[in-house]
């Protein structure tokens, strides 16, 4: 990540560096290529104006906040969403805490306090659907005009379709993740699903069996399809390697096991406890199986590595960002 991007909440007063900006305004939960068709125009205009771009999204997401009874998939916790939009060429996120009190705002408050007060735009990107303020009141039109009456323009983007002419969007993004379809999900992601997180002990038996592991545990709400995956491990320090990670309950070894990501890394020997490091899915493999013994486990752990390793020698970046994220 760029080390002049900034992460920063809307509570707090927004440097003076970063007022008069391009504002993207949005979730962008996977800041997948319907995302990125936004970022990228609120990018070009901030080059265009010679001002800072900008990020304004919402945390936690919506949903989490009127349904919580319905566990919700992020594709990107806060601190993946902006490493990507670091990526991308933004100079900063800001997140505005999304609150029952936050959502009962007038539409005309969300403009006057967050948009004119608190960030000084001079220019809003959105999508053409963008609903925001008490029951959904504001809308495009009600941007527009806002945006004459307070002194900053406001772009709005057509949905973004896939080669299929279908919309890109998180809810595909995720239903392709929860069959095991990573190729699938990298196509309309433009880059591959990666997740981060702390390397953390484990029952140590794949070191015994010559497969030492690195093991992370997702968010309960993580819906990935159980199975093996080929994978890219990226360390704290950058260092990038090969790998091949199941995610799942180890029915071999522990029926009642909670689910964890756990990667053998290729090629590396070393400690990693501790370390926050990132796991990016380029293909799925095989679901899990419960095999008779571990001479049998070991054997298919092999053959599920040679695997892995064809797979991954002959992929290509799909962007500049999956360059940047998984290469």
């Amino acid at each position: 990540m760029s080390a002049a991007f900034e992460h920063i909440s809307a509570t707090a007063p927004l440097p003076a560096h970063l007022r008069g900006g391009v504002v993207a305004i949005g979730n962008f939960d996977g800041v997948h290529r319907g995302h990125q068709a936004v970022l990228e125009r609120a990018l070009a205009e901030a080059r265009r104006r010679g001002v800072p771009a900008l990020v304004l999204t919402f945390e936690p997401h919506p949903r989490q906040v009127f349904r919580p009874d319905m566990p919700l998939f992020v594709l990107t916790p806060p601190p993946m969403k902006a490493r990507l939009l670091s990526h991308l060429g933004f100079a900063a996120l800001v997140e505005q805490p999304f609150t029952r009190a936050f959502a009962g705002l007038s539409a005309e408050a969300f403009v006057t306090d967050v948009l004119e007060r608190n960030l000084g735009i001079t220019h809003a990107v959105t999508g053409f659907d963008f609903h925001f303020g008490k029951d959904r009141q504001g809308g495009p039109a009600f941007l527009m005009a806002a945006g004459e009456r307070h002194g900053f323009g406001v772009t709005l983007v057509d949905a973004f379709r896939d080669e299929g002419a279908e919309v890109v969007s998180s809810s595909r993004i995720r239903a392709l993740l929860c069959e095991g379809e990573a190729a699938e999900a990298a196509g309309l992601l433009g880059y591959r699903f990666t997740v981060e997180s702390e390397v953390i002990g484990g029952q140590r038996l794949g070191r015994t069996l010559g497969f030492p592991t690195a093991n992370m545990r997702l968010s309960a709400e993580a819906e990935l399809k159980e199975g093996i995956y080929a994978v890219r491990f990226r360390r704290a320090d950058g260092t990038l390697y090969d790998g091949v990670a199941s995610f799942g309950r180890r029915p071999t070894v522990d029926d009642n096991g909670a689910p964890l990501l756990e990667t053998f890394v290729f090629d590396f020997s070393g400690d990693l406890y501790g370390e926050i490091c990132e796991v990016s899915f380029f293909g799925f493999l095989r679901p899990e199986v419960k095999f008779d013994g571990l001479d049998a486990l070991v054997a298919q752990i092999k053959r599920d590595e040679a695997e892995a390793r064809a797979l991954l020698a002959g992929v290509r970046p799909l962007s500049d960002l999956d360059s940047a994220i998984a290469f």
